[in-house]
């Protein structure tokens, strides 16, 4: 029997860096098992993510066609794709009330220090961002390894929630 892929959405405040750096880089990673979205409390008001976040994932082979900064309420409106799992990646976004998910999904928080934060040369700042890419491909790497049975709807959210201790 085939499983439909894990639908997966990645929520910073701004959907700008954090949060399009974790969607761009499962849905390159996954293989199909997995299906990653992004979205914000209050998205960049000109709909584009941050350029060094987009030219780190360029660096690193990672497509970043069609991403765009977006606000999480169009995943809350009627005919939303149904979510799995919902991920915040930002502490700002972790503490803010989120909409009702439909479906109930899997929560978790994986905190991410914010590389739009860094000060410095360009090269400090897009280092900045591929520590984060980094780090986040060590996490999703990780779930991308788990046996099925921890990805199943049951299991989801404690192995979603342990994944944010590595």
């Amino acid at each position: 029997m085939e499983h439909q892929p894990l639908r997966i959405l990645f929520l910073c405040t701004h959907n700008s860096a954090r949060s399009i750096l974790a969607e761009a880089l499962l849905n390159h990673l996954a293989g199909g098992r997995f299906i990653a979205f992004s979205a914000g409390s209050s998205p960049r008001e000109n709909q584009h993510p941050n350029p060094l976040a987009l030219r780190v994932l360029r660096m690193a082979g990672v497509p970043t066609d069609g991403l765009r900064s977006k606000s999480w309420d169009e995943f809350a409106a009627a005919g939303a794709p149904r979510m799995d799992l919902v991920i915040t990646v930002c502490d700002n976004a972790a503490g803010e009330p989120c909409p009702y998910w439909p479906g109930g999904p899997a929560t978790a928080h994986w905190g991410y220090a914010d590389p739009s934060g860094q000060a410095g040369t360009e090269e400090d700042r897009l280092e900045a961002f591929r520590r984060t890419l980094d780090a986040i491909r060590q996490r999703l790497q990780a779930m991308l390894a788990l046996p099925p049975d921890r990805l199943e709807r049951a299991n989801l959210q404690s192995a979603a929630r342990e994944l944010a201790s590595r």
